[in-house]
């Protein structure tokens, strides 16, 4: 028995340098021992086959640990298989690839929808009397400026007793300032109609679309249509456009979510988006083009309705806000939770200070 030496270590195979260890070479034979079981392996020096067959073997003892997620019994009736599909032509069957052709149609709906905000919607929000609310204008101030374009558009009590002093303002003066600046901030009402009008556009368009698409055909009568000879339905060239302008349409939405107007549910948008998608490339890879279609067709009809309250609906909040704002203003605490600011007039005597100084010098003006 004898071991390689440095120089024969070329010789040696890259599997038996991944998965085992203790190489030996005994005339015209190899052994190693295996990293994972400890099983010594033994081979014939011009081939590797016995090592690369019990590497395989723990490969699929691993994969019988785990869950098959594709299992016909989760996915598909009962008696159906994966295989089944493959009694339709390639141009009446769904095929995984088609899906690529979602990509340009979002990169299409991003630039439609460029065009819609920019040109049409501005027209159609003045004859719906769409205007935006007339906001009281901020007095500059270079350091409240500063301070809330560089640490933060909510002051903290501490800061708040700082700017004061910085500013040679009130403590009412300063709250005032920061309120206004941040409703300079916020959206305003032709952007927030623009978005729903786009989303109102599509929704009605693809919901009279399909209607189209799908008023002739025997399973928008009858449901148990949908899943007689399931899976072998051919697929129509109609049904086909219809999965992929309403797959291109949320890439869309997902694509621009980061520029549209940040939202309370901005998070439970991208999850809806995303399952969205997955629930429709699924769909159709599985061939449920019939109760895919009748479910788009359904969301579609309520998105109208859900597009023509949203709009007003955020209004209403944001004014709700508003007569929040001017009542008091919040601060969020060490632990996270919100309470009320006190008046500093109350605790302190440096905001009866700062306002005796004010309205010293505002007199002193005045007799000039």
């Amino acid at each position: 028995m004898s071991k390689p030496h440095a120089s024969e270590q070329k010789m040696i195979p890259k599997i038996i340098l991944f998965g085992y260890k203790n190489y030996e070479v005994v005339n015209t034979k190899r052994f190693a021992v295996c990293n994972t079981c400890g099983s010594k392996i033994t081979n014939g020096e011009a081939t590797t086959s016995n090592f690369v067959r019990h590497l395989k073997l723990h490969k699929e003892r691993q994969m019988d640990l785990l869950p098959d997620v594709w299992k016909e019994d989760y996915w598909l009736p009962p008696g159906v298989t994966w295989q089944d599909m493959n009694q339709l032509a390639d141009s009446e069957r769904p095929l995984p690839e088609d899906l690529v052709m979602a990509l340009p149609l979002a990169l299409g709906f991003v630039l439609l929808r460029y065009v819609f905000e920019r040109f049409l919607a501005p027209p159609m929000g003045t004859c719906l009397g769409v205007s935006n609310r007339a906001q009281a204008a901020v007095e500059p101030c270079p350091e409240l400026e500063s301070f809330y374009a560089q640490q933060s558009r909510q002051p903290t009590q501490s800061d708040v007793v700082h700017l004061m002093f910085l500013c040679s303002r009130s403590q009412r003066q300063v709250e005032r300032w920061f309120r206004l600046r941040r409703h300079q901030d916020r959206p305003c009402r032709t952007r927030k109609f623009a978005e729903a009008a786009w989303r109102f556009f599509f929704y009605i368009t693809a919901f009279i679309a399909g209607l189209v698409c799908l008023v002739d055909t025997p399973w928008f009568w009858d449901l148990r249509e949908c899943w007689r000879q399931y899976p072998v339905q051919p697929m129509k060239r109609e049904h086909y456009w219809y999965y992929m302008l309403e797959l291109g349409f949320y890439g869309s939405l997902l694509l621009r979510i980061s520029a549209d107007i940040k939202r309370k549910d901005f998070k439970e948008q991208v999850l809806h988006h995303l399952a969205t998608i997955f629930l429709l490339s699924f769909s159709y890879c599985a061939n449920y083009i019939r109760i895919g279609t009748l479910v788009m067709l359904l969301h579609d009809s309520s998105d109208i309705i859900l597009e023509l309250d949203k709009d007003e609906r955020s209004d209403e909040d944001s004014d709700i806000e508003e007569d929040k704002e001017d009542d008091y203003c919040q601060k969020t605490s060490a632990d996270g939770q919100k309470y009320k600011r006190p008046p500093l007039s109350n605790s302190c005597v440096l905001n009866s200070l700062t306002n005796h100084r004010v309205s010293v010098v505002h007199r002193l003006r005045n007799a000039q």
